[in-house]
């Protein structure tokens, strides 16, 4: 493993450091820390990054002769809390990339890919330019010892996506786990903790605001299905304060909505993408991309949410 064994808790500025709380080997075996440090950390709103390491001509060009190890470190900035101990994290920023080559992929498109944390991985591609493919699921991977397709989803369509692992050489879970919940409430708004003065104080001077909404993805659920509980984890790009009202309202980073299961997988119609406008009283309204046809609609939920600063 070539990465830090652990990272130190303190780096030479004084700042909080990031912290390994877990590793997987290359079987996806764990070796180091456990998935109750992931899961409490991801509970208090930590931040999630995963390291990996894999080879070039392995992993990214087969046809290559460069054998080159490459380090990843991916930001997962939507992160899941399934039944208070199942972690899961979608990278909800990135567009494909194409390393030693052009920079980016052939067509714009956004990179859903999303880790659990016994190192299941998937990814949901929705096509930015709309227009329609005629994909097929490329399994001569699993030909390559490394790679181990599942399964493959809406091909011929502007949304594909599948699930799968591939054999990195470590994973490791890292946190950032500096947030403090200040304030949380029922659906209704009713209080739980803490008060919506000590957020907008917080907010005022400058600190960071994030989100854990419980149960946002219920509705994809099917009527048979048992509901799961779980929360949805997303930062807060920009915030409003009515001082009369008492009123804090929250304007989230885009959101990546998944039917909650445990591993969470992506299949056909059990996803979507959008923003959220939150509120302290629990009102929440969605604005959603379905990803097959890339148009939007407006619609308004109310849920249990948990604020946090940093």
């Amino acid at each position: 493993m070539s990465g830090n064994n652990e990272l130190k808790n303190k780096n030479d500025s004084g700042l909080q450091d990031w912290e390994l709380v877990c590793s997987l080997n290359k079987k996806r075996e764990l070796v180091f820390g456990s998935d109750e440090r992931l899961s409490n950390a991801i509970r208090r709103g930590a931040d999630l990054r995963i390291y990996t390491e894999f080879r070039h001509s392995e992993h990214i060009d087969r046809t290559s002769k460069n054998p080159e190890l490459v380090q990843e470190v991916s930001d997962f900035r939507i992160t899941y809390l399934m039944e208070n101990q199942w972690v899961a994290g979608i990278m909800n920023l990135r567009q494909p990339v194409a390393l030693m080559g052009e920079g980016f992929g052939p067509r714009p498109s956004m990179s859903f890919f999303m880790y659990n944390q016994n190192g299941l991985q998937s990814i949901a591609r929705p096509h930015l330019d709309g227009a329609p493919i005629q994909a097929e699921p490329d399994f001569s991977l699993n030909d390559d010892p490394n790679s181990h397709y599942f399964d493959w989803w809406d091909g011929e369509t502007n949304a594909p996506s599948h699930n799968f692992v591939y054999d990195f050489e470590t994973y490791q879970f890292m946190v950032h786990d500096v947030w403090k919940e200040v304030f949380s409430h029922e659906d209704d708004g009713t209080v739980i903790s803490g008060s919506v003065e000590d957020l907008a104080r917080e907010c005022a001077s400058g600190r960071d605001v994030k989100v854990a909404i419980r149960g946002l993805c219920s509705d994809l659920l099917a009527s048979s299905d048992q509901n799961m509980e779980h929360e949805v984890f997303v930062h807060v790009g920009s915030n409003y304060f009515y001082t009369e009202q008492k009123l804090f309202w929250g304007g989230t980073q885009p959101v990546v909505r998944v039917k909650p299961s445990i591993p969470i997988r992506y299949e056909s119609k059990n996803w979507d993408f959008g923003w959220l406008l939150v509120r302290t009283d629990g009102h929440v309204a969605r604005w959603l991309v379905d990803p097959y046809t890339l148009k939007f609609k407006k619609s308004q939920t109310r849920h249990a949410i948990r604020w946090f600063i940093r």
